[in-house]
């Protein structure tokens, strides 16, 4: 296990980094102050951000042809359409977390693009021209930040910040963006849920209507950083349900859980089947919890691996017997991106089954898996499309980097996550200095 350097806390590094203002030059310091203290999200000063002055507004359909689509690196992957950060604020700023959002009525898929600002909504009526319609700002009296976390209940966006001061959980109704006639707007948020400041991540189980805030912090981490539950079920009306944290893992050992995936569990093992269970990315180790009774959740087990840097996030496959996970620094000790692929067929005692070498050196972050596909976001290498109808062995199938020029090393800039989700296969990719980039597969 990788030792764990003792330094500031979270809430300490991040304070004083909301004292710098958002200049180039003051982003690469909390950069660098953050890379001494270990916080994996935040870019590395060997990756300082770039200028993101670029052209405001779409560019248009590049196919993937001898391995390039215009000026960015592909194999199989064409790009639709890309909007650069100019247009989404009154600043460049930074993007971050993307996710979607398909209209019931209208049939509709919008991108909703996370921002230093707040939150932008993309309609993809035409993916090859894509219209940014509006800006929801960020909470008033709250801070930009450089995370920003989306997630989707029944046409409601449930929204946090990290590092944001007091920014609670935004509830955005999503239906607000029908007929929208003079784009952009600017948009307000339905209600904000206040018992939570700042959080790294938001997860939310579609299934049974709970959302779980995690990596709290600003001082309202009344759950050690860990699971938050929150009852969502009526989503203009959340209110607290519950914590849980496993004290056994996390840098601090306060049971930090910086993402997870909640899920109605329909796995082999019949022990637990049936139930609600949370697979928690907490720094130090997975972590798998009982959540049915929010008032009496349970912890199943807490398995940590060879070579940790720092436990990132995962996504399981659809017969919830696998979970794929990231490690966000492991690339600096082991100088390969790696997957590592969990055997969860037994919930009290998972294994990691094996680990898949990418070939390249760069930082790894958010991934998802749709049926036999999974769809990885990494940094400098961009968007990577993996096989993994054999479970235990995945291979690369196509890529698009989204990041042209940049170096095979490890660092946090580029690539931040992706959307794979929408039926019409567009695949929004968000990247920090870039914008979004609508991307689809070839064949």
């Amino acid at each position: 296990m990788a030792k764990v350097r003792h330094c500031p806390s979270e809430v300490d590094v991040k304070t004083s980094a909301l004292k710098l203002t958002r200049s180039r030059g003051c982003i690469l310091a909390v950069a660098v102050l953050a890379a001494a203290c270990g916080d994996p999200d935040r870019p590395g000063p060997i990756d300082p951000p770039r200028d993101t002055t670029t052209t405001v507004g779409p560019s248009g359909f590049k196919a993937c042809s001898n391995g390039l689509a215009g000026d960015f690196s592909c194999d199989g992957v064409n790009l639709m359409s890309r909007l650069t950060l100019t247009g989404f604020a009154n600043s460049g700023g930074n993007a971050n977390d993307v996710w979607g959002w398909t209209d019931p009525a209208t049939g509709i898929e919008w991108a909703l693009v996370g921002h230093s600002e707040g939150t932008a909504f993309v309609s993809l009526r035409d993916p090859e021209r894509p219209v940014y319609t509006g800006l929801l700002p960020l909470t008033e009296g709250a801070s930009p930040s450089l995370w920003r976390d989306i997630k989707v209940y029944r046409d409601h966006a449930f929204i946090v910040a990290d590092g944001a001061g007091r920014h609670g959980m935004q509830v955005f109704d999503l239906t607000q963006l029908r007929g929208v006639s003079n784009p952009p707007q600017s948009f307000t948020a339905t209600t904000t849920y206040d018992r939570i400041h700042s959080a790294h991540n938001i997860v939310i189980n579609e299934e049974t209507g709970f959302a779980y805030s995690v990596g709290g912090g600003g001082g309202s981490d009344t759950c050690g950083g860990g699971l938050h539950m929150i009852d969502i079920r009526t989503p203009a009306d959340p209110r607290f349900a519950g914590c849980f944290a496993d004290e056994a893992t996390g840098n601090r050992r306060t049971g930090y859980t910086h993402d997870a995936i909640c899920v109605a569990y329909r796995g082999p093992d019949t022990e637990h089947r049936g139930k609600e269970i949370c697979f928690g990315s907490n720094e130090t180790a997975l972590s798998i919890a009982d959540v049915t009774d929010k008032a009496n959740p349970a912890a199943l087990a807490a398995v940590s691996y060879p070579d940790l840097g720092y436990t990132h996030q995962g996504w399981l496959d659809e017969e919830h017997e696998y979970l794929y996970m990231n490690d966000e620094f492991d690339e600096y000790n082991r100088g390969r991106t790696r997957t590592l692929v969990w055997d969860i067929k037994d919930l009290d005692d998972p294994i990691v089954a094996t680990e898949f070498d990418h070939g390249t050196a760069v930082s790894d972050h958010n991934l998802y898996v749709v049926g036999d596909m999974m769809y990885q976001s990494n940094y400098a290498a961009g968007l990577r499309i993996l096989d993994i109808s054999d479970r235990e062995n995945p291979r690369e199938i196509a890529f698009f980097n989204t990041e042209p020029g940049a170096a095979d090393q490890p660092g946090m800039w580029g690539a931040w996550s992706n959307y794979p989700f929408f039926a019409s296969g567009v695949i929004p990719v968000s990247s920090m200095g870039g914008g979004v980039l609508f991307v689809k597969r070839a064949n």
